[in-house]
């Protein structure tokens, strides 16, 4: 008889946009920086499904959607977010939305900011549909870390909150599973009467 787990599974689909990168111009390096991440913030046992696109908008919003049917409660895309004119996956992400939730594309920017100018120009968005939660990171892996993570000094302390501190309370809004953290790399956010009990084996 298999022991209980200790926390809830979870699968989330993650879908990297580059033309270049799904005709094999070049090594997409999207897909392997978000399950580095998440591997490493998550305590929940991850089952990914991973979708490497280029960037036309009916098929970032087909793969989108596939993926929430597939039970995904939670999808991140990388790429496609600037002002260029295949930059399409805003657009994409919005067409299938049932709510838009601006809030993580305001603090993506603000993070972002505080490396480079030029972050005014992304235009990364966040949306709900069914019980998934639909988010755009921007294009290079280190920028999806800085995003998802937020920014620390030099003794280890949070200074600016990564946008996924507010991701499993979102998900638990939702009526996803419930997402546990490991601290260090990200502490997620809860109301007080929102947090379980840890399990025990």
């Amino acid at each position: 008889m298999s022991e209980p787990a200790l926390h809830d599974a979870v699968k989330i689909g993650i879908v990297s946009i580059s033309d270049r990168a799904s005709s094999g111009v070049y090594e997409d390096k999207g897909l392997p920086a978000l399950k580095e991440w998440l591997g490493k913030a998550l305590k929940n046992p991850v089952e990914f499904e991973a979708r490497l696109i280029p960037d036309e908008q009916a098929g970032i919003s087909a793969a989108l959607v596939e993926l929430v049917d597939a039970g995904c409660s939670l999808v991140l895309t990388t790429g496609g977010t600037g002002p260029a004119l295949r930059d399409v996956t805003p657009e994409a992400t919005l067409a299938v939305a049932d709510k838009e939730m601006p809030g993580f594309g305001e603090q993506m920017r603000q993070i972002s900011l505080s490396f480079v100018p030029t972050a005014i120009l992304s235009r990364q968005v966040a949306v709900i549909r069914g019980s998934s939660l639909i988010i755009n990171l921007p294009g290079q892996p280190k920028a999806i870390a800085e995003t998802l993570e937020g920014l620390k000094d030099a003794n280890g302390q949070q200074k600016v909150n990564g946008i996924f501190a507010a991701v499993p309370y979102c998900i638990d809004l939702i009526g996803g599973p419930y997402l546990e953290t490991h601290d260090e790399v990200c502490k997620a956010f809860r109301p007080k009467s929102a947090i379980r009990a840890p399990r025990t084996a």
